[in-house]
């Protein structure tokens, strides 16, 4: 015992660390918070605990992970079946993720019915947007990682959004891509915004979201009756707190007890269903693949399904931007006044509509069929009419377009999927130059098939492509401005 006093003595003579850390545990809280009310207050906390968690396990996998569109996949698998408790640490990360977002819809809906966003805690409820932005965006990247199916839609998706933003577009999707289409760069790229940049954003956001929690103070329990007034407020929570409680011991255990249960369950949950994915292989030409993002991201899903294509524009881009913000614009519209959620039934229909929406909306995503017609590739042949005017390149592109399942998403003459356009004409809308770069490179909702397709096939597939369109009508000479996409993505809708 003496050597380990001599050990901490040597430490604190240097760090003061009891000069520094002892009075931020000991700083006061509300005395309610050491009732049956202060469970009230340990979602944060628990929130922080799952993040740490996430970091824990996400370096030890990151040890292992390799981010190119050659070895993704299987150190995936590897870690699944073959690395000493992979599957375990895979398991917690995900679970975890999932418990983290949950955890942060919870807190941030506790801190709106409470009030606890109201002066002069406005902008420790904007850090905790951005944390939740954040989150959000990690989630999604982490799912890129797993370079399956799901994954792959999902990354063909958000570029197609970002490719919408006026005059940066292509440049913006070029960045995350790291090139022409959907391949090692673009994993590399995710990679580094997962492990990285992300990480160390929402650190940063997190040190000063503690920051503004220690100096503005934990908001106390609303009262019925008893409304923020800006001009007595401070005062009147010096007085609060003189009466109040130390942080450490009287609240921290509460924080200890709801973080301990909520590893349990992570973990618990881990060991019983297992890491997520990875799915099929990430394969556009793939005929069963029927991709849905993770559960947090299905309602967006749902949404895009929902809208008509004049609105899905508003949705990728506007939507997101409303959204974040009309919750930044909460304390600046409900600032004073009534803290309590009795006396606020707007608040309580708002915090009602949004989750009974949400829940509408990812049930509808999880549960509804796959638009493309995924047996169009088989059951509908190429017309016959067509069939008869093609050369023998011209049939061979005919057969390319069958067993790449171009008929998934595309009609001819009306038979076929309806994801896409009809390409019964298309011959008169694009020229080949045209169609050869949307094949290899991709656009709009179109994934790129350069890994799909050899130059032999891409010319031949061409050729039959060109040939679609009206007798005696000659060829596009040049690509029309309102083009359509020659092949869109199914990963855009349920």
């Amino acid at each position: 015992m003496k050597t380990i006093k001599q050990v901490w003595d040597w430490f604190e003579h240097r760090l003061e660390l009891r000069d520094s850390i002892w009075p931020v545990m000991r700083h006061p809280v509300p005395a309610a918070l050491a009732k049956p009310v202060g469970w009230m207050y340990v979602f944060g906390s628990m929130t922080l605990t799952l993040l740490m968690l996430q970091i824990v396990t996400g370096v030890c996998l990151a040890m292992i992970y390799q981010p190119t569109a050659a070895d993704a996949y299987a150190s995936l698998e590897y870690l699944n079946y073959e690395a000493p408790f992979g599957w375990l640490l895979r398991a917690i990360h995900y679970w975890s993720a999932t418990g983290m977002v949950v955890m942060l819809m919870v807190h941030m809906t506790q801190v709106f019915l409470m009030g606890a966003f109201k002066y002069p805690r406005e902008l420790t409820w904007i850090v905790g947007v951005g944390l939740l932005t954040t989150t959000l965006v990690l989630a999604f990247t982490g799912q890129v990682l797993r370079y399956d199916g799901d994954s792959y839609w999902g990354v063909s998706v958000a570029v197609s959004a970002a490719g919408r933003v006026p005059f940066a577009g292509p440049s913006i999707v070029h960045l995350i891509l790291g090139g022409e289409y959907i391949g090692s760069e673009t994993l590399s790229r995710f990679f580094t915004l997962h492990v990285f940049i992300l990480p160390g954003l929402l650190i940063g956001l997190l040190v000063v979201h503690l920051y503004l929690v220690v100096k503005r103070g934990i908001s106390e329990p609303p009262t019925p009756g008893q409304p923020v007034d800006k001009a007595t407020y401070g005062e009147e929570y010096e007085k609060l707190l003189e009466k109040g409680i130390p942080f450490f011991p009287h609240a921290l255990y509460r924080d200890g007890v709801a973080c301990a249960v909520a590893v349990l369950i992570v973990v618990g949950l881990a060991v019983i269903f297992g890491p997520k994915g990875p799915g099929e292989i990430p394969d556009p030409t793939l005929i069963h693949a029927e991709p849905r993002p993770d559960w947090y991201f299905l309602p967006v899903f749902a949404m895009a399904a929902l809208s008509p294509p004049s609105m899905e524009t508003f949705l990728m881009l506007g939507l997101p931007v409303i959204g974040i913000l009309a919750l930044v614009a909460v304390p600046f519209v409900a600032g004073s006044g009534e803290r309590s959620a009795r006396r606020r039934p707007v608040a309580v229909l708002v915090v009602l509509v949004t989750f009974v929406t949400l829940l509408i909306l990812g049930w509808y995503g999880a549960t509804s069929p796959w638009s493309p017609d995924m047996e169009a590739w088989s059951s509908t042949p190429v017309p016959a009419g067509i069939v008869e005017k093609l050369s023998p390149l011209e049939l061979q592109g005919a057969v390319v377009f069958q067993n790449k399942c171009c008929r998934n998403c595309h009609a001819l003459e009306g038979a076929g999927g309806k994801r896409g356009p009809d390409l019964t004409e298309v011959g008169i809308r694009m020229n080949p130059e045209a169609m050869v770069r949307q094949v290899v490179q991709g656009g709009g909702n179109m994934p790129a098939y350069a890994q799909q397709m050899n130059s032999a096939e891409v010319t031949a597939l061409v050729a039959f492509l060109v040939k679609l369109r009206p007798a005696g009508i000659p060829p596009a000479a040049v690509p029309s401005a309102a083009a359509e996409s020659l092949v869109a993505a199914p990963a855009e809708t349920p």
